[in-house]
């Protein structure tokens, strides 16, 4: 396997651990960052561009500039967003949502807290009428549907992943708050001043950098997805469409075409996120503290709300115990992350990014090859152990 990239003294274990991935764990094209105390420590890349180009002659290699469409990752550099304009007093976690957005008070939701949206208990992870891709992105139908949809449970009072409503939930809120798109905003004063290399709503200027996507088998013997309980029954609820579960992933019907032009285009911060392994990384980095790559973003007391559980316990719409803060999942055993005051979010098929305040570390791995994996990925909890090894 030819990797490329660096990684510093004391972190060869995760340079080991990345090939382990593609000769034993399957992946095709893949990337992995590290920092530590802000500074980058594993900077690796290896693998085909296309999902579709392992193997075949002449296919464009994966390089130091390719992103990729990391999925629900998206969500935890979107909570960015909301935890800034509270730090800076533009949004009060504790106000009701329909203080900002009055459309929202419909369908028995007059109570739902911004708290509650970020943390997924605000009721709505499915639609009654599911959304077209075309309307998905179109900037006004989702926030009408989440806006008009009926509570599936009392706001507040459970939770339940909002996998795909999320997009349009919290899109709407940040606009209704400040008057510019979430992507806009992370783009102005996130990423943009510290060069890292992630889009909510792909700029034109960087399409020919991001890599085709696709679903994976994973080889033969490997378990993964969800770590289930005994006595609830993931599967049955997967192939149930009429279940919780499969009618928030069906939010959208069909699922979109993640290649396509519209969809890296647009601003869905539940799943259309485009970033390197390096810039998804960066970002949690700059929430821990000042980097090589800019001033940190969050103060103590906001670096601490992160890392608060504010959702715990069965979770109505992935059928296992789950643990959330304000938009971030935390280390649990349906998502190990590095430590117990780790705070992030994994892509379903692979990706993921966390910061760890504990040990100083952030972290980013994006992938092409979508496994069917939706919050512990073995490629990437054997790359987790490995930096836990190193430290």
């Amino acid at each position: 396997m030819d990797v490329n990239g660096t990684v510093a003294e004391g972190f060869e274990a995760v340079r080991d651990a990345f090939v382990r991935n593609f000769e034993v764990l399957g992946d095709r094209g893949a990337a992995v960052a590290v920092y530590r105390d802000g500074r980058k420590v594993v900077d690796l890349w290896a693998g085909p561009k296309d999902v579709d180009g392992a193997g075949v002659p002449g296919a464009e290699p994966w390089d130091a500039g390719t992103a990729q469409v990391v999925r629900s990752a998206t969500k935890g550099v979107a909570a960015v967003v909301p935890l800034l304009l509270h730090q800076r007093g533009l949004l009060d976690l504790d106000a009701p949502v329909g203080a900002y957005w009055p459309e929202f008070k419909a369908g028995g939701k007059e109570r739902t807290l911004v708290r509650d949206l970020l943390a997924h208990r605000a009721g709505v992870p499915a639609l009654d009428v599911p959304l077209t891709p075309a309307q998905a992105v179109d900037g006004v139908s989702g926030a009408r549907a989440v806006a008009g949809q009926r509570a599936f449970w009392e706001p507040g009072s459970a939770h339940g992943y909002h996998a795909q409503t999320y997009s349009w939930l919290l899109s709407e809120l940040v606009l209704q708050a400040t008057g510019a798109s979430l992507g806009q905003w992370l783009a102005q004063e996130v990423t943009g001043p510290r060069g890292l290399e992630f889009w909510i709503g792909l700029p034109a200027g960087a399409t020919g950098r991001v890599g085709r996507v696709g679903p994976v088998e994973p080889p033969a013997g490997m378990a993964g997805g969800l770590r289930t309980r005994p006595r609830r029954n993931v599967s049955q609820a997967w192939e149930d469409p009429s279940s919780l579960t499969r009618r928030a992933f069906a939010a959208i019907t069909p699922l979109p075409d993640e290649n396509a032009p519209e969809f890296r285009a647009a601003e869905l911060p539940a799943s259309a996120g485009i970033g390197t392994a390096r810039g998804l990384a960066g970002v949690y980095a700059a929430l821990l503290g000042d980097t090589e790559d800019g001033a940190g973003l969050f103060t103590p007391d906001t670096r601490r709300l992160a890392g608060t559980e504010l959702s715990a316990g069965p979770d109505r719409v992935l059928v296992v115990n789950t643990s959330f803060g304000p938009g971030y999942m935390l280390h649990s055993p349906a998502s190990p992350l590095l430590s117990a005051g780790s705070f992030g979010h994994p892509g379903r098929g692979g990706s993921l990014g966390f910061a760890d305040p504990e040990t100083g570390v952030a972290f980013g791995y994006v992938t092409n090859a979508h496994a069917k994996s939706v919050t512990a990925d073995p490629r990437a909890q054997a790359l987790i152990r490995a930096v836990r090894g190193s430290l």
